[in-house]
């Protein structure tokens, strides 16, 4: 039996073309990549009879390779930060790793022409497949699926019997609002992974050299707290993060972002908001 490795988020998509594959008896093993800076995570235990491979992107030796896409993407970003098309290419160059390392024949994606404006052109598919120099098989591209209408999909779902998750947040590179702060993060060296679950939460501030990420709640208190460079949460006031030797501008800070201070006392602090 002819084997296909599927890179896989666990939404309709992914989902439709591992069960195409499965009727032209393939046997499949579905890639999930967990990147960096997604805002929120599919389901991936609601498909049944799936082999499924997680290569993780938010922990080294791969994490410092992506965060150097980040900086410097080829081919440039959309409205954010978001570098779509270097993304792609440096998963389905991981994949291809994969694929030949454990003898699958071919390497599937469910992407669809016109689905998304950055990286499902299809320009920007010749891009790709240029830059990782092997044929990616998209079978509901090549069976007429296009644009961002997912009716097709959902029909086809529904013959075949398949469940799928609704759709969840993307990611986080592609909001406009953070794009200044993560700019600054990268271009300092500040991401790392033990740091990385700071850069999603809390407001953030550069004085001095140094970083200072103030929880805006509970759970970012909690997040905020496991690290020993840190001011606790205390009552009316929040948790405060810093790097290097910035326990009195932590100080600072936490007394202006305190419940009931003055909107003078956090203006002071506006200028150096990343």
């Amino acid at each position: 039996m002819k084997k296909a490795l599927v890179l896989y988020s666990g939404g309709l998509d992914s989902r439709l073309t591992v069960r195409i594959l499965q009727k032209q008896n393939y046997n499949i093993e579905a890639l999930y990549f967990k990147l960096p800076l997604e805002s929120k995570r599919t389901d991936l235990k609601t498909m049944k009879n799936l082999k499924l491979t997680t290569l993780d992107v938010t922990k080294e030796p791969l994490l410092s390779e992506y965060l150097s896409i980040l900086k410097k993407p080829k081919f440039g970003t959309g409205a954010g930060i978001n570098p779509c098309i270097d993304c792609k290419i440096f998963m389905f160059k991981k994949a291809k790793e994969y694929a030949d390392k454990h003898g699958y024949d071919i390497i599937a994606t469910g992407e669809v022409p016109g689905q998304r404006p950055m990286s499902q052109t299809n320009s920007a598919q010749k891009k790709i497949d240029e830059e990782v120099k092997f044929k990616i098989i998209r079978p509901l591209a090549d069976t007429g699926f296009s644009g961002r209408s997912r009716k097709r999909q959902i029909a086809l779902a529904e013959k075949y019997k398949i469940k799928y998750p609704n759709p969840v947040g993307g990611c986080f590179l592609c909001e406009k609002e953070p794009s200044t702060r993560l700019k600054t993060l990268l271009k300092k060296d500040l991401i790392n992974e033990k740091t990385l679950p700071l850069t999603m939460i809390g407001r953030h501030f550069f004085i001095d050299d140094n970083w200072f990420v103030v929880a805006r709640d509970e759970t970012e208190s909690n997040i905020i707290t496991k690290f020993k460079t840190s001011i606790k949460d205390a009552k009316s006031k929040p948790s405060i993060y810093y790097n290097k030797k910035g326990k009195q501008k932590a100080l600072e800070l936490q007394k202006a972002y305190s419940t009931g201070s003055s909107k003078e006392e956090r203006d002071k602090f506006e200028k150096v908001k990343l």
